[in-house]
């Protein structure tokens, strides 16, 4: 057993559901001057050090004093399998060229794309470990993590094997972008991808996402991709309404996914539609910061009753961040939310969308042991220090 104790505060969502909406979302149940017992990796009781009753020698114990608990964060949108960089592109967007002139022109996905192919599998394996060790140093103890940078069998589910052994959630994001060979002729694309890269993915990835965008993929394509992959016993997620509004919230709802990821471009009817479902808005502001894009409408999402989750959006072209605790400075600064709605937003409800909230997300007895320890007085600093690296210590080196 193991006692962490003298904590300044822990800091948790409340209640037992996920995922959270409204005022619940809302809801953060803080003990001060807390310890945590955690016995054979799973959290044994949580309270104030005033009422712990004595546990005899058997017992190691870690003090914490000034510092703050909160669940491990969960990143459930990254790339983190990619070979190269795109330092380059940063600098021509920075003169004015578009996101979308960009890709047009072959660059952005499609820059990325040549580059992972050449990293072959040692090189991928090499970069998501790298990447995973960056999103832990900032508190991130659980991260989904998606091709979509090969765009062909080998290196698809070579991204897939190297997110897996890194320790993360691997989606199939075969639909990302068609790649070169083929001049854009999606449907060609998805021939092949469905037939000779789904059957081995579905082996390895736990969910299947598609870019369903102008330029990407239409709302005819994408749910013939998404349908196959059901059929494959993959979950479905849905990269949707980034920079226009293509159908993905409609699409998402009929065809029952986790979530639909993005939403910069999303409307009223959107947010209504969302609001009214089970699928999880997870908002990217990072990536619309990145890219000098509207917010998406975290707010309106939170009021009208949506479920929402946040994320890194973690890729070398358009969010190039590993920080949670910078996106929930964000989520409070620019989408509006408060700092409780955040804690929720980057636990409990992103882990419910990798279908883990019954053992991560929460400080709470029966969870996992899975905290990220802040060296901080005040468990808001995790959105209140912006910039700042606010996590002293991850959660799995504690047992």
């Amino acid at each position: 057993m193991l006692l962490l104790r003298d904590f300044a505060q822990v800091a948790s969502p409340a209640g037992r559901r996920a995922p959270l909406r409204g005022a619940e979302l809302g809801a953060v149940d803080v003990v001060e001057d807390a310890y945590v017992l955690v016995d054979a990796g799973t959290i044994a009781d949580v309270g104030r050090m005033r009422d712990l009753k004595p546990l005899g020698a058997a017992v190691e114990e870690r003090s914490f004093a000034g510092r703050c608990a909160v669940p491990g964060l969960v990143d459930c949108h990254t790339h983190p399998a990619f070979g190269g960089d795109r330092v380059e592109e940063f600098s021509l967007r920075a003169g004015g060229a578009s996101y979308e002139e960009l890709h047009a022109a072959g660059g952005g996905i499609l820059s990325t794309v040549r580059a992972t192919r050449a990293a072959g599998e040692d090189g991928l394996r090499d970069a998501v470990r790298r990447h995973a060790a960056w999103m832990r140093s900032h508190g991130t103890t659980t991260f989904e993590g998606k091709s979509g940078y090969g765009l062909d069998r080998d290196t698809e589910l070579a991204s897939l094997r190297a997110v897996r052994d890194a320790g993360g959630v691997p989606t199939w994001l075969g639909a990302h972008a068609v790649p070169p060979e083929l001049d854009g002729d999606a449907d060609a694309y998805l021939d092949v991808a469905l037939a000779e890269v789904l059957p081995e993915a579905a082996k390895l990835a736990e969910a299947a996402d598609v870019f369903l965008e102008r330029g990407a993929f239409d709302a005819a394509q994408a749910r013939r991709y998404l349908t196959a992959c059901r059929d494959a016993g993959l979950s479905l997620r849905l990269h949707g309404d980034q920079f226009t509004e293509q159908g993905a919230i409609p699409l998402a709802i009929e065809l029952g996914a986790r979530s639909v990821d993005h939403l910069e471009a999303t409307g009223d009817a959107g947010v209504r539609a969302l609001a009214g479902s089970d699928v999880v808005g997870v908002l990217l502001p990072a990536s619309a910061l990145f890219l000098g894009r509207p917010m998406p409408p975290g707010r309106a999402l939170v009021d009208a009753g949506a479920a929402i989750a946040l994320a890194t959006d973690f890729n070398p072209g358009s969010s190039f961040t590993e920080s949670l605790p910078l996106v929930c400075s964000l989520a409070a600064t620019q989408l509006k939310l408060s700092p409780a709605e955040s804690l929720a937003a980057v636990t409990v409800n992103a882990a419910h969308v990798l279908q883990r909230s019954d053992r991560i997300g929460r400080i709470a007895p029966g969870y996992r042991a899975d905290l990220a320890i802040l060296d901080a007085p005040d468990w808001r600093y995790l959105a209140y220090h912006l910039g700042e690296r606010p996590v002293a210590l991850p959660a799995s080196e504690l047992a």
